[in-house]
């Protein structure tokens, strides 16, 4: 299952020279992954409340290829490619006009709130996971 999210470039996303600053990709990713888990019916702040737990990004590897600018609307994609007990794996890549701005493989990990301990993904979760993977 692929999901897509959109996102407008704006003024406070850029650096000097308009461009948007590395690390905004890396905002705009977690954005579409919160929106994906929520459109699965799944809040991040009612997931920690009812289970106790949080899903972090452990691991994330990045490649930039174009540059975004000022006023670009752009699209993330997000597509799970791995469930395992604790984390699952994504690929997302940012696009403008089905041009690749810049793609990445992101880990996303279930921790206890309140001692940052792995965790199983809580039941529900990993049941509408395992449906879309």
């Amino acid at each position: 299952m692929e999901f897509t999210w959109p996102i407008r470039v704006y003024y406070e996303d850029t650096d000097a020279a308009g461009v948007v600053y590395h690390s905004n990709y890396l905002k705009y990713m977690e954005r579409a992954r919160t929106e994906w888990l929520r459109k699965l019916g799944f809040s991040q702040e009612v997931l920690r409340e009812e289970t106790g737990n949080i899903i972090v990004v452990s691991e994330m590897d990045i490649k930039f290829v174009r540059p975004a600018k000022l006023d670009d609307m752009l699209e993330v994609n997000s597509v799970l490619i791995k469930v395992t007990g604790a984390s699952f794996l994504f690929e997302q890549s940012i696009q403008k006009m089905q041009e690749k701005i810049c793609s990445a493989r992101v880990k996303g990990v279930c921790l206890n709130a309140l001692t940052f301990k792995p965790q199983r993904l809580p039941a529900a979760l990993k049941s509408e996971l395992s449906h879309v993977n």
